[in-house]
């Protein structure tokens, strides 16, 4: 199969990598690793075993062009310009699976390319970036693929692709839902990691007013998405995301390390459209509504756009 990745950071590096190693037409469109990874090829030191490649790698999506499968794995700060990087790689057939954070991501390219050609991605994964050329996949890598339409036959075929590459692979009853669970950590994880300090996981949960304040965070989450149609069982997922956190010590979150490269955070995706719903529907989330305000003023002073009153 030939397929694009189109946002090329740890995650797209990850599972492309893994994909191109399985014999499939990788094509990789970087910007910061570009010339690194033509010099010296792509090295994953993983948890599964280290292996290095050298990919076809690309600037320009249009050098690229149309694939079998788009894999986006932008940040969902890039939305503004996700479409015309996608473009070029989409064919009469192209099917496109969006590998990002957040709620609404699929709609958004619903709107753009339709949405019988629109998959949702969920990596649970821990992974950062290195050096340039270089990605560790510190645990876990599980990826859960759901088809915005409905349609599991389609969703099946995407994830055997992976489950083949070697990842654990689920296709879940509701993508939504799916989206929904994840949010229960990235939302108390992410964010609290940034407005108690730029700390790690294990601060996290190591504090007994921050643990508290990350069940409140994924029980206000799963309220949320309960009230938006999913049917999820609140105590058994928090429950597994105290557990899964508590063995994954001093993680950071992506969102931690883009603060701390002072990049733009995906606050609006993970934190603003949640909130939004879950105000539309009547649902009471105080706690991550504060966590919204923080993160989203925490970002802007660490990037240097908060300006005084004259």
């Amino acid at each position: 199969m030939k397929i694009a990745i189109i946002g090329s950071g740890s995650v797209g590096c990850l599972y492309g990598a893994r994909l191109a190693r399985g014999g499939h037409d990788v094509r990789f469109l970087m910007r910061r690793d570009l010339e690194a990874v033509r010099r010296n090829g792509l090295t994953i030191k993983s948890c599964d075993g280290d292996f290095h490649l050298r990919p076809a790698v690309f600037g320009k999506s249009e050098e690229i062009g149309p694939v079998d499968l788009v894999l986006c794995a932008l940040k969902a700060t890039a939305m503004d310009v996700a479409e015309q990087l996608v473009r070029p790689c989409v064919g009469p057939h192209t099917r496109i699976v969006a590998l990002m954070n957040g709620l609404g991501i699929e709609e958004q390219f619903a709107g753009w390319f339709g949405p019988e050609r629109i998959f949702g991605g969920l990596a649970f994964v821990c992974i950062n970036r290195g050096e340039p050329g270089v990605v560790h996949h510190l645990a876990y890598g599980r990826v859960a693929i759901g088809h915005l339409a409905g349609n599991h036959e389609q969703s099946r075929e995407i994830a055997r692709l992976f489950a083949d590459a070697g990842f654990e692979t689920s296709v879940p009853p509701s993508l939504r839902q799916a989206r929904w669970e994840k949010l229960m950590w990235n939302i108390p994880f992410s964010t609290l990691c940034i407005t108690a300090g730029a700390v790690t996981t294990r601060e996290v949960m190591g504090d007994p007013g921050l643990r508290m304040l990350a069940e409140r965070l994924i029980v206000e989450t799963g309220t949320a998405g309960n009230a938006d149609g999913c049917e999820i069982d609140i105590p058994a997922t928090l429950a597994k995301m105290m557990a899964n956190t508590a063995t994954m010590g001093a993680y950071r979150p992506s969102m931690l390390v883009d603060y701390q490269n002072r990049l733009p955070l995906e606050v609006e995706a993970i934190l603003g459209e949640p909130v939004r719903r879950a105000n539309a529907l009547g649902v009471p989330v105080p706690v991550m509504e504060t966590q919204y305000r923080l993160t989203a003023f925490l970002d802007l002073l660490n990037r240097g756009e908060v300006r005084g009153e004259k």
